[in-house]
């Protein structure tokens, strides 16, 4: 994401990794929380990923943000039950399959990228 944006002229004022571990540093929506507040970040691309709940979660905060926010999520197209890499990014029933985060995410106002170059296109279209 970081290459396709740089490429196309558009920079990164923060890039945060915060993985699929039980146990976390920090959420999704603390970090959307602080890039809302932060005046060199002028939107947000969230790449998640299947496995948890954590990309559905942000919703809440997504929702009640000024700036654009742009979701990636990869596995659309990864059978139900399939492990993708590591033990957490399993899908267990409804909640955490590639289409209820995107559904989640594009509900709470979120533009959905389903390819890496959409990003670029949709930032252009939010006057990014």
């Amino acid at each position: 994401v970081a290459d396709t944006l740089t490429r196309t002229g558009y920079g990164e004022t923060t890039c945060v990794g915060l993985g699929g571990a039980p146990v976390l540093g920090s959420t999704f929506n603390e970090i959307l929380e602080l890039f809302e507040q932060d005046e060199k970040t002028k939107a947000v691309v969230l790449v998640g990923e299947i496995g948890g709940v954590y990309e559905e979660l942000a919703g809440e905060t997504i929702s009640k943000m000024k700036k654009p926010v742009i979701a990636m999520v990869g596995g659309l197209t990864a059978p139900p039950g399939k492990r993708m890499g590591h033990a957490g990014a399993i899908v267990e029933g409804e909640l955490g399959t590639a289409q209820s985060k995107v559904k989640s995410l594009e509900e709470s106002g979120a533009h959905i990228a389903r390819m890496f170059w959409d990003i670029p296109r949709i930032l252009e279209g939010q006057g990014v």
